[in-house]
């Protein structure tokens, strides 16, 4: 056991353990997945790159990480789309880690989330938003994440990130 907790250059606590592709941490000394840069501000271009490269590969947690500093840096407009993606990826990540009930309860609070973001939302829907997408891809994400909590309900077995992750932007 570590006798003194992680600290950051600021002295705030953080946890610098190795962690696996689906973000779990590793002991210390462990090889482990490069980790995000925390507080990092990106464009949202960047920010939907960023967090596709790394759903590809397999790595939603890190992806997770990408859209949360997004949400917590971008405007207020926004914060709920780049939130709910957040939950989107974390979803999988508790799926891709044999967590059903979990990733089935984030991968649907997430659809809920960005769901005010479709362009096509009913006229004097309270949910509409006016902020800007980014060419993401809103209501394919809603439809992937229905159907992934769906399969992981009902199969209650851990996934493959890689191969069942989304598509963010608009082909």
């Amino acid at each position: 056991m570590r006798e003194t907790r992680d600290r950051d250059q600021e002295g705030r606590a953080r946890n610098a353990r190795p962690r696996d592709d689906l973000g779990r941490p590793l002991p210390y000394g462990t090889p482990g997945v490069e980790r995000q840069p925390e507080g990092l501000v990106r464009t949202p271009l960047e920010t939907v790159t960023e967090a596709q490269r790394l759903l590809g590969a397999g790595m939603p947690f890190h992806a997770h990480e990408v859209f949360e500093d997004a949400w917590k840096s971008g405007p207020e407009a926004e914060r709920a789309l780049w939130k709910g993606l957040a939950q989107l990826a974390v979803g999988l990540t508790h799926a891709a880690r044999g967590n059903s009930t979990g990733g089935a309860r984030l991968l649907l609070r997430g659809a809920a989330q960005i769901e005010g973001y479709v362009a096509a939302a009913p006229a004097g829907s309270a949910a509409t938003r006016t902020a800007p997408t980014y060419e993401i891809d809103v209501p394919a994400l809603i439809d992937w994440a229905r159907e992934l909590a769906a399969r992981v309900a009902e199969s209650g077995g851990a996934v493959d990130a890689a191969t069942l992750a989304p598509t963010l932007r608009r082909p």
